[in-house]
């Protein structure tokens, strides 16, 4: 079978002298900005004498010329009646647009770290707004906002059930992770970003080492056994015959703290609490403050829990516990810039609320105490944006125990 000879107009476009030609006009073409000329070369002399011949020109142009993408149209339509980019489509191949493309990639970006910015875990927690935007530094994963997206959604799953149960790690990401026991290894992707997202919010540089490493995920409660992992209480009668129910109600009325263990907590038993004649639990970022407290009230002190600092598994797990029991629970903190992250955490876990935690609160406070240490890093107070802006202005930090009398106070109210 043979093939009908192409027309004469169309042999002259496919001479091979005229491939740097088209392959330099269909690249110009695909960056999707707009095109007036085109700079070619070096062209050897059968190459500018196709050129020559394909523009009507009465001279070889130089080595290196520029051709108006105008003129280029005039010669080509004239000898086979298609556009410019018709004819490199149909001898290159399809046009693209790069342009067009780096907005769509550009814009995918922005929605990305704009999602991120915006996720419900960054916001109840504003001190993670820096992991953010070293996330936003680091730049995509791999080159693709999809697979980026995807690796941060399981972070922020990751961050959504910590402090964990006490949980070995692989237990722990099986669990969250849909079954995928190895995802936060030591070394993974996935265990480098949460790990940097932990020491965003305790304030501290992310760990070098697999024991800095592995002491970052037992402070977020991954790894704590059953026994190590307590709670501080004081003034907590619940009835019942349950193991928990049972050594709250024996310290509290031996006017004695008593130290729930994670064990304790997992298994209560029969544990009920009595909401009539205590509605509200008080809970303390401090030792010192649960130790005042009892030493104050004795057998009378109200129903108080301390967090030690950042709330482990225990303590998390304490009060949600006592929230489904129906208590209303209460929370101060140091008015620092940890203070402020704990406070925050513990809302956004918790059914927590403030105690005495407002910019009025700190106003009135830093004035009795006005010399104090600097706050540290300061994050958004989700609960009151004000109490930022005033600690800053002051940049003096108020801890817990210089309040004490306040919340004595608060809490001798509760007894009457």
């Amino acid at each position: 079978m043979t093939h009908p000879e192409p027309p004469p107009g169309e042999r002259t476009l496919r001479r091979p002298e005229l491939r740097p030609l088209w392959h330099t006009v269909h690249d110009r073409l695909s960056s999707g900005r707009p095109v007036t000329r085109v700079r070619l070369g070096p062209l050897d002399d059968a190459q500018r004498e196709a050129l020559a011949d394909l523009l009507g020109l009465d001279r070889l142009p130089d080595a290196r010329p520029s051709v108006a993408l105008a003129r280029l149209e005039e010669a080509v339509t004239e000898l086979c009646g298609r556009t410019v980019r018709e004819t490199v489509t149909e001898l290159v191949g399809p046009l693209g647009d790069r342009a067009g493309e780096r907005r769509r990639q550009e814009g995918e970006r922005a929605e990305l770290w704009t999602w991120l910015a915006g996720h419900d875990i960054v916001r109840a927690q504003p001190a993670l707004s820096d992991w953010v935007a070293s996330c936003r530094a680091a730049g995509l994963v791999g080159a693709s906002p999809d697979h980026t997206r995807s690796l941060l959604t399981d972070a922020l799953t990751v961050l959504g059930e910590l402090p964990a149960r006490g949980e070995p790690l692989p237990v722990f990401a099986a669990r969250v992770l849909n079954g995928h026991a190895h995802a936060l290894d030591d070394g993974t992707p996935l265990s480098t970003l949460v790990l940097r997202a932990l020491a965003t919010l305790y304030d501290t540089a992310p760990p070098q080492s697999a024991a800095g490493r592995r002491a970052l995920w037992t402070r977020a409660g991954v790894a704590d056994d059953d026994v190590s992992a307590t709670v501080l209480v004081a003034g907590l009668r619940p009835s019942g015959d349950g193991p928990l129910a049972r050594v709250s109600r024996v310290c509290a009325e031996a006017g004695q703290a008593a130290s729930l263990t994670l064990a304790q907590l997992r298994a209560p038993g029969e544990f009920t609490l009595a909401v009539a004649r205590a509605p509200v639990v008080h809970a303390v970022e401090n030792p010192s403050i649960l130790a005042l407290a009892v030493r104050r009230f004795g057998p009378d002190c109200p129903p108080l829990v301390c967090t030690s600092g950042w709330p482990n598994s225990a303590a998390i797990h304490l009060l949600r516990l006592l929230a489904d029991q129906g208590a209303t629970l209460r929370y101060h903190g140091d008015f620092d810039g940890e203070g402020i992250r704990i406070a925050a955490y513990l809302l956004d876990k918790t059914p927590v609320r403030p105690w005495r935690m407002t910019a009025a609160d700190y106003r009135v406070a830093v004035a009795r105490t006005p010399q104090g240490p600097q706050p540290g890093r300061l994050t958004e107070a989700p609960w009151d944006p004000e109490l930022t802006r005033a600690m800053t202005g002051h940049g003096t930090a108020v801890v817990e125990e210089l309040v004490a009398d306040v919340l004595l106070a608060d809490l001798a109210a509760a007894v009457r």
